[in-house]
């Protein structure tokens, strides 16, 4: 039970006023530009807008300067944000084939049409500290390739093209949309994949970890993974066909797992899926890890680790749910703990009452002395009375 509180507002304005000035830091130091967190701190602006569903790269970098790098403070303040917004109109499904790719990879297939795209990565770094950062100065900007990338088809289309993998079909029906009528369970994979789209990133590395430690038959390979921009289209009365909007960057990746097949169909390779907002590599892999094992079920194979239970992954994802409810613990909780203090001193009180009663009654009980005890006596038992 929560119990209204008074007073504490100007407490209250003192700790958000000391809160600015933390932010703020040192003042003999230039503040810190939204235009720089969004230039230079680029992939935690995109984790922002994967988990709070919104793509506005300049708002999600306001919201990590005022959260002080608290991505899930960050997630939750554009999220609020975000249910302000008017809903204009509805895009078409983006075409992800047709992206114009910064970075594709391929870890099933060493040469691909288009080739494999490194792009920008840490893949291959050497996590040591480079301590040139905390020097002053501009490093060179590194040359830019004169010719353009080649088409880069989805690799999956090879194996589709011969069966090979699942085929992915659209059966028409108007998806769920999360945000605007709560999922109720057990839900659809369009739902399941809205959901862990806008999941915490760890939570779903976790989860998407434990897959790969036995927690689950999922033994993955990373068909094609992408990033870059994809076009935003929309349908407008009076036109033959869609417009375009603009572009978004997106990460896509396809994960290829083990093959099923049955005596009335072929064995396949089964498909996991990921797809999140700006250069989210590792959730989408991650992501793609867990579509697949909560397909566990449609697949029929046993449910034998959380990864697969769909209830549980889906209903914990949420960052901003999370965070709330276990921030609500720092609420005023006065009535429920003082019943439960009430409680447990009257437990206490008739402990300490049933204890001092049983003292009381061994020490009131008398133990026959050893002289007046009747000693058995197996020789004198047997003897006949005079």
């Amino acid at each position: 039970m929560y119990v209204a509180v008074k007073g504490g507002e100007q407490a209250i304005a003192n700790a958000h006023r000391w809160m600015a000035d933390r932010r703020r830091g040192d003042r003999d130091q230039g503040e810190l530009r939204v235009d720089q967190v969004r230039d230079q701190l680029g992939l935690a602006v995109d984790r922002v807008m994967a988990e709070a569903s919104l793509h506005d790269p300049e708002l999600a970098a306001l919201a990590l300067k005022q959260a002080s790098g608290d991505l899930t403070e960050a997630v939750f303040l554009l999220r609020a944000y975000r249910t302000t917004l008017p809903r204009l109109a509805d895009s078409v499904s983006l075409k992800t084939a047709n992206m114009r790719v910064e970075r594709r990879i391929s870890a099933t297939f060493k040469d691909v049409p288009g080739g494999q795209v490194l792009g920008p990565t840490y893949d291959y770094t050497h996590r040591l500290l480079d301590f040139m950062l905390l020097a002053d100065g501009e490093k060179p900007a590194p040359e830019k390739a004169e010719a353009a990338l080649e088409a880069c088809p989805q690799i999956l289309d090879a194996l589709d093209a011969e069966g090979l993998i699942e085929q992915e079909n659209d059966d028409g029906a108007e998806p769920c949309d999360i945000t605007r009528d709560p999922p109720d369970f057990p839900v659809d994979r369009a739902t399941r994949l809205q959901m862990l789209a806008r999941g915490d990133e760890g939570y779903l590395l976790a989860l998407g970890y434990s897959t790969q430690r036995g927690y689950g038959r999922n033994h993955p390979f990373a068909g094609e993974i992408r990033q870059g921009a994809v076009e935003v289209e929309i349908e407008v009365e009076g036109f033959d066909g869609p417009l375009c909007i603009g572009e978004i960057v997106l990460s896509e990746c396809q994960m290829i797992n083990q093959f099923g097949g049955s005596r009335e169909k072929a064995p396949q390779f089964t498909r996991g899926y990921g797809l999140a907002f700006g250069r989210n590599e590792r959730k989408t892999m991650a992501m793609a890890l867990v579509d697949r094992a909560l397909r566990a079920e449609e697949l029929g194979e046993p449910i034998q680790g959380p990864a697969q239970q769909a209830e549980f992954v889906l209903a914990h994802a949420d960052s901003v749910e999370a965070s709330g409810f276990v921030s609500h613990l720092k609420l005023p909780h006065y009535v429920d703990f003082q019943s439960e203090l009430d409680l447990l001193r009257r437990l206490r009180r008739e402990h300490t009452a049933r204890s001092e009663t049983g003292r009381g009654e061994n020490a009131g009980s008398k133990t026959p002395s050893a002289d007046k005890r009747e000693s058995f006596d197996p020789q004198r038992s047997q003897e006949s009375p005079a």
